[in-house]
């Protein structure tokens, strides 16, 4: 059975409540930006990423794309590459929870990584 991409992965140490705004985050492979929002609500946890420079807007990311959570340092580190982040949806603050064919392709864009935390 696959996991839900809307959670965060039992072993990737996220601790339910945490406020991640304004926390480093990173690619497998770099820094991508920071996290602008984000959402704890069981099966439904997701990221709003701010890219900055790097990429105009802001990426929606399930909970699932993150591998490891590094509360010393503030940062999430994630089970994806900077090209794959690159590819994830802009955040749509209108669609995200309510459009089903959008939440399709931010799942299987996070599909792949999903809860893969022994590559760090």
């Amino acid at each position: 059975m696959t996991e839900n991409p809307w959670s965060y992965s039992a072993t990737c140490g996220h601790l339910p409540g945490t406020d991640l705004t304004g926390w480093s985050v990173e690619a497998s492979d770099g820094r991508i930006g920071t996290v602008d929002e984000h959402s704890d609500e069981a099966g439904d946890a997701y990221l709003v990423v701010d890219a900055g420079k790097w990429i105009f807007g802001k990426l929606l990311l399930p909970a699932r794309a993150v591998a490891k959570v590094d509360t010393a340092g503030r940062a999430l580190h994630l089970c994806l590459a900077k090209e794959e982040v690159r590819d994830a949806p802009q955040f749509l603050s209108d669609r995200h929870l309510a459009d089903r064919q959008y939440r399709e392709d931010v799942d299987r864009m996070a599909g792949p990584c999903a809860g893969d935390a022994s590559s760090l």
